[in-house]
Formats: C-alpha cells, structure tokens, sequence
C-alpha cells in the first residue's frame, strides 16, 4: 500500500484546522485570563489556602478541589500565546501578572504553615519536593491538551483536568512550608517543580499556537525575533537539565533495586526460610539479609556471594543475619545506631527492654529444658535402674535459719516398685549417673516410693 496514501488518509484524522475556533475569540478569551486583580486574586488565594490545608492533613480531595478553582493557568497560557504570536506587550502583561500571582500564592501559604498546628509533612507534600523528567513530560502533554481545548470547539472537560494533571498550586504550597519550616532543600525543590510546569504549559502552548498557523504580528527587526526564539528554547532546556539528571538517579536506582530483589528471589529463596528485610550499603558494599525460620547454610551464602556479580553486584559482600542473631542486642543496636540523636531515649529503652528479654528467654529455657531431659532419660533410666517407675526433675531454692546463703540445686524426685527399692549404693549411683547426665552442680535424689 503507498504511505502517501495512507498519511493522506491519516490528516484527515489528525487535523485539527475545522474545529478551531476563530483567533481573535481565543486570543480575547486568553488575554482576558491574563490579569490577576480582584475577584481573580481573591479566588487564588482562597484556593492557595484549601490546597495548603489539603496537604497539611494529606487530603487528595482537597487538594485536587483547590486545583480545579486556581486562576493561576491564565497567565501561563497567556505568556505561551504571547510567544507564539511575538505580542511583546501581551507577554509582558501575563509575565507580570505571573509573577505577581506567584508571589502572593507563596507568601499565603508561607503565612498559612507559620500558624497552623500541624506541622509535620506529610506524603502528599514529600511528594512534591523531587520533580524528575516524568513531570517534564507531564507539563508538556497537560500544556498540549490545554492549548487544544483552548483552541477548537467542544472543549469538555479538558481545561479542568489539565489544571489537575500539571498541579500548579501544590508545589507552591510546598515551597511556602519550606520557607515557614526553614527547609531550604523542600522550597527549592517544590519550586523546581512549579517551574517545571510553567516552563513546559507556556512552551507548549508557544508550539501550538504555532502550528495551528495563528497570525503573528512582526517583530521590528528579524534579529530580535531570532532572539526571542533562542531565549525560549535556551528556558526550556535549563529548565529541563536538572530534572533529567533527577530521572536517571531515580531509573539507575529502580534497576539497582530490582536486581537485589531479583538476586535474594533466585539466590536465597528456599522453602522454610522468609526474608524479611534487606540494607544495602553501597558506600561500603555490602548487602545484608535478615532472614528468619529454616537457616540459610553458610555453603548457600558463600554460593549466593560468587553469584552476585550476575546481578550487578559486583564487589559487594552478603551478610546474612538469621536464627539468634536476629533477636539478639547487638543485632538490635546495629539497627538502632542509624536512629537520629532526637530519639536516643527510645533507642536506650528499646535496648534495655531487649536485654531484658533476653535475659528473662534464657531462665525460661532452664526450666523447660528439664522438662525435655525427662522425657530423654526415661527409657535410658529403664535399662539401668527397672526398679525406678517414673522421675521427675525441677530446679530448687533452699534457704535455712541458721544462715542467710541460698542454695540452687536439681531435685531428682523418683517413685521405685514398692517390692524393689533402691538400695543405698543405688541410690548413689542413680545420683552420680543423674548428676553427669544433666550437668548439674548439685543434684539431690528423692526416692518417693518408699
């Protein structure tokens, strides 16, 4: 089949020339979004304050609400048609009326974050402190659609989801937390974003208009226009640097982490076994495992560790922390060594509660261990002595009046045949073979069938 054909065909599809709209409507209805003043600023402000109040309290609602009512793509748009019709006196309108509109909205949620209570960030407001490429490109399709919808008929509901999709009014709300919280890294971050969005919506819209063959007015001299267009590409790849240098961290980062994922699936992964967390250190490089149930062999480690250059591993070492070492104190301390100096108190106490388990699982072992040699001496007790029917072993504290020392000592508590009692060199040798078998320091036989 001819391509020409089929790309023939095709235009027919993608041209959007019969459902524009006429230029001087789009123009005049752009221009008009352009100035901030009166009810426009005071709708701006309320809509700064319920976006700050959504991310204060983590509310998407909320704050996807204060993005619907937010004036602030009016100027944005304004300065991307300006562009793309060189109307010097339209882009310096909408840059000010920006600029202006940028400035109260950050002061207001500056003012905002000072006097409310709660001052902890949350989710929804950390996630607007580190823009990548992906927001790039979200900027540039939001900022596509709207120029559309802006230009052709039957918009719909196109302008209110890109008002939602490029989110506009967070960002500012962010950088006014970090400006009332003194988090430089959260301001310029969040900032960063803002830019982000208002560099690629006007761009966007500089293309569009361009595209869609509006009428531009001339420039007094082509230098100034080769310029002009110079600067706005010059804008758009500073602005553009940074996050991608972002998004490579973020996608170098993704594939590390999938690799460990994948290495402790196929390497460690054995039936019995459940890995519950992992700690890379890739300054040091090391991998530690902590595994619990059915233990890893050292064999199995040391194969897993030859393996790990297949995963991108290449010069790391593998710690596997398992079996006792998981509760223990120091494995515990080595967690909590990572916990900020505002919370030493909790580490202090975590590690004196620990101890203290520990403590208290080791006593109870020497009480439950008893109870499990009985069950082993019995049939080894049959063959030696026929006449014992039943022992009973318990772990004893004697103190007397004539002293104040307390004495700990294993009873041995045996019920003999009523007709075959033990004699007293037995007796004796029950004790000695009880004393060795249990490994006790002091052993004390109670013949009850007598």
């Amino acid at each position: 089949m001819d391509i020409s054909y089929i790309i023939s065909h095709a235009k027919v599809y993608f041209n959007l020339m019969p459902d524009k709209e006429s230029e001087e409507e789009i123009v005049s209805q752009i221009s008009s979004g352009v100035s901030f003043r009166g009810a426009n600023l005071w709708v701006l402000i309320f809509a700064i304050l319920i976006a700050s109040l959504g991310l204060n309290v983590n509310s998407t609602a909320v704050i996807i609400g204060a993005m619907l009512i937010s004036p602030l793509m009016g100027p944005i748009i304004g300065m991307g048609l300006a562009m793309g019709i060189n109307d010097l006196e339209l882009l310096k309108r909408a840059a000010k009326n920006f600029g202006v509109a940028t400035l109260i909205s950050v002061l207001t949620a500056t003012l905002y974050f000072l006097i409310t209570p709660l001052g902890e960030a949350q989710s929804e407001l950390l996630a607007r402190t580190s823009p990548s490429l992906y927001d790039v490109l979200i900027a540039f399709c939001g900022g596509a659609a709207g120029i559309i919808a802006l230009c052709t008929r039957g918009k719909g509901n196109v302008i209110p989801g890109v008002a939602i999709a490029t989110a506009l009014m967070p960002p500012l709300c962010t950088a006014g937390y970090g400006l009332a919280t003194g988090h430089l890294l959260y301001f310029l971050g969040a900032f960063y974003l803002f830019s982000i969005n208002t560099v690629f919506i006007a761009l966007t819209t500089f293309c569009g208009v361009r595209l869609m063959n509006f009428q531009q007015r001339e420039f007094l001299s082509k230098e100034i226009g080769v310029k002009t267009r110079r600067i706005v590409m010059a804008i758009a790849v500073v602005t553009m640097l940074p996050a991608a240098v972002v998004t490579v961290n973020i996608v170098r980062k993704s594939f590390f982490e999938n690799d460990v994922r994948k290495f402790i699936k196929n390497e460690l992964t054995q039936r019995g076994t459940q890995i519950i967390s992992n700690d890379v250190e890739r300054d040091s490089l090391k991998l530690s495992v902590v595994a619990v149930g059915r233990e890893i062999s050292e064999a199995m480690r040391a194969a897993a560790e030859g393996r790990m250059e297949l995963y991108g591993l290449k010069g790391f070492s593998l710690r596997i922390i398992q079996g006792a070492q998981t509760d223990s104190v120091l494995a515990l301390n080595n967690q909590l060594s990572q916990v900020s100096t505002s919370r030493e108190a909790e580490r202090q106490k975590l590690l004196e509660m620990s101890a203290e388990n520990a403590s208290l699982r080791q006593q109870l072992e020497v009480y439950t261990n008893l109870g499990t040699l009985t069950s082993a001496l019995r049939p080894e007790l049959s063959a030696l002595f026929p006449q014992v029917v039943s022992i009973g072993l318990a772990r004893m504290t004697e103190s007397t009046a004539d002293t104040t020392a307390v004495q700990h000592f294993v009873a041995a508590l045996i019920d003999t045949d009523g007709d075959r009692s033990l004699s007293p060199a037995d007796l004796e040798r029950l004790r000695e073979w009880l004393r060795v078998r249990i490994q006790a320091d002091s052993l004390v036989v109670i013949e009850t069938g007598k």
